[in-house]
């Protein structure tokens, strides 16, 4: 069995719904169900003997030590953290209890229970910290894209919460000797996204007639990276990375957010016109930017296939136009995650920039 943390979020949900896929393996899954974590994304697995959900806080040291004493994993692959730069702002303190003190407390819960374990299985046992590219800060225009010997450089309290877990991971690793493998990704999009991160507030707001809102002067550019490619990286790393190695995973697709904007409407004039006949980029409102903001980010994934021979399967023009189709033929999973508490928040975080 793996237990997997965080993993009613989207990138979490996408992995363990991908892993049970691939394998007959177990998973338990550890999730406290904050507002972007959600069980609908699994309920597929409903009755399925391989998969075990157990709703808790990876900070609560009792509960995580009695499930690892009684699953006994094989292998923690952490995925929770709090992860919208733009609530960071807003709060940063949640960001430092969940990705700081939280995975502290993970750390030493699972080198609690891996010292215990028999030698053979010691030696084989892995923990698997799911990062961001976010850690490394930003670019300019000409700068090399990230490699994993960047030093870490984050300007947000987002990307300074996930920093500082790297570091305890590190820490970890060479202060005790609990195996451990890091990853840091560049921009999720897919399946299951929560509609507050670009992609999917675009195609939700879209479809609903409301303005699509655009920071600043939209060229900030980012890497994406299709959140099912994301997965297989962390299944190859899993399967084959080097102990104590951090692997950059990205999808070699910088992009400026604004192509990113334009990318969505063109497919949704495509696949869903407006009935008046407009066309959606009609919707594009440009807002106040948010503080700080990076301005590029680019991932270097050569070492990951090099060492471990992974590369992205999907190239951005196939992965945008399975996301956009995934949102228009779930609309029930869309209306769902739209609760009340989601409405009070856009209208936090946008209504004050336009």
């Amino acid at each position: 069995m793996i237990l997997v943390t965080g993993g009613a979020g989207f990138i979490g949900a996408n992995f363990v719904l991908d892993w049970l896929r691939q394998t007959d393996e177990p998973v338990l899954n550890l999730d406290k169900l904050t507002y972007a974590g959600n069980p609908e994304n699994l309920a597929s697995l409903q009755g399925d003997s391989r998969y075990v959900f157990v709703k808790g806080d990876i900070g609560d040291s009792s509960l995580v030590e009695k499930l690892l004493t009684q699953y006994a994993p094989r292998a923690v692959l952490n995925f929770a953290a709090e992860s919208h730069v733009d609530r960071s702002i807003h709060g940063p303190e949640d960001f430092i209890q969940t990705n700081v003190v939280g995975t502290m407390r993970l750390l030493q819960s699972v080198r609690s229970y891996w010292q215990g374990l028999p030698e053979s299985e010691r030696a084989d046992f892995r923990f698997l910290h799911v990062s961001t590219d976010e850690v490394y800060g930003s670019l300019s225009p000409t700068d090399a894209a990230f490699t994993e010997t960047n030093k870490l450089e984050p300007n947000s309290p987002y990307s300074a919460s996930k920093a500082a877990s790297d570091h305890l991971v590190r820490a970890w690793l060479h202060t005790y000797g609990l195996p451990v493998l890091t990853t840091n990704c560049s921009n999720n999009y897919g399946p299951l996204h929560f509609p507050e991160k670009l992609i999917p507030l675009l195609i939700v707001n879209a479809l609903a007639g409301k303005p699509l809102p655009v920071y600043g002067d939209g060229l900030q550019v980012r890497d994406w990276l299709y959140v099912k490619d994301h997965c297989s990286a962390i299944r190859r790393v899993l399967a084959a990375g080097k102990v104590g190695e951090v692997y950059n995973v990205g999808g070699w697709n910088e992009k400026p957010n604004i192509e990113i904007v334009h990318t969505v409407c063109s497919l949704l004039d495509e696949l869903r016109p407006r009935s008046d006949g407009a066309l959606y980029k009609t919707q594009v409102t440009y807002v106040q930017d948010r503080p700080g903001h990076d301005r590029r980010y680019a991932i270097d994934a050569g070492k990951i296939e090099r060492e471990l021979g992974w590369k992205p399967a999907e190239t951005f023009d196939s992965g945008i136009r399975k996301t956009v189709q995934w949102y228009l033929d779930n609309p029930d999973w869309v209306a769902h995650v739209q609760s009340g508490a989601y409405r009070e928040w856009v209208q936090t975080n946008y209504t004050r920039r336009s």
